[in-house]
């Protein structure tokens, strides 16, 4: 427990943002958001190191 839970931070904010978004923009709006959401959620991932992308063409082929 010497970490910061940052995770958990982070999915807070990102479930308020979806909350104002749906209450005030509508549900078109709402799924844009979740959709970039999840979008730069992957991306962040690769960027750290999380996925790994040649093994996931590897596989295809």
């Amino acid at each position: 427990m010497n970490q910061f839970p940052v995770w958990s931070i982070v999915g807070l904010v990102f479930g308020t943002i979806l909350g104002i978004v749906g209450a005030f923009g509508g549900l078109n709006a709402f799924l844009i958001v979740l959709v970039l959401g999840v979008v730069g959620f992957f991306v962040g991932l690769a960027l750290e190191g999380g996925i790994q992308v040649p093994k996931l063409r590897a596989r295809r082929q």
